[in-house]
């Protein structure tokens, strides 16, 4: 867990609270958070100590994030902060069932692990990242099957970055119902 500003989609710049949850089973090869996929590796903590120690930060957003969060039933965690005062988001590939209670959901597809319909259809924020230039059209087929105000969000992958942003860019001035999300976390170096 760590309070920092959100860099990614819709919400990027907002000061928020992010609680990572380990264990993941889709295992994306451009990863950056490698080290969350295995839950055996993390400590347990109960729901009070995890809206405790968000509590103690004055922002109001909470992110549950991965690895991949719907692994488990988050009904209980998300209760327990919107109780405390908080809005609540998830970052999730939607490959497992939806629980918890979101006030938003960004969805980020990945090609190794499929999402499920519910999680399809529940998206505030459709959040792609773009690897190769074959990653628009893999875009587009998601972009058609979310609701119609769902905001669609195209990301480069931050390794190839150098190489890709332009691609996204030419992509986002043909294609204006997309917007960039260029992880503002990593050119301000913060977690």
């Amino acid at each position: 867990m760590f309070y920092s500003l959100q860099g990614e989609g819709y919400h990027q710049g907002k000061a928020a609270y992010f609680i990572r949850l380990a264990g993941c089973d889709v295992g994306c090869v451009w990863c950056d958070v490698k080290d969350s996929w295995d839950a055996s590796k993390h400590p347990v903590l109960s729901i009070d100590e995890i809206v405790a120690s968000a509590a103690a930060h004055p922002a109001r957003l909470a992110i549950v994030t991965g690895g991949e969060p719907l692994l488990y039933n988050l009904d209980a965690l998300t209760t327990a902060l919107k109780k405390a005062g908080f809005d609540v988001n998830i970052e999730t590939s939607g490959s497992s069932p939806l629980s918890g209670k979101w006030d938003w959901i960004c969805f980020s597809p990945k090609k190794f692990k499929a999402p499920l319909n519910e999680c399809i259809q529940a998206a505030s924020e459709l959040k792609v990242v773009i690897f190769n230039a074959h990653d628009f059209e893999w875009a587009e087929t998601y972009a058609q099957q979310v609701a119609p105000n769902c905001k669609l969000y195209i990301q480069p992958e931050w390794d190839k970055a150098n190489q890709i942003t332009p691609l996204v860019i030419d992509y986002i001035k043909a294609h204006p119902q997309w917007e960039l999300s260029a992880q503002l976390h990593k050119y301000i170096q913060v977690p």
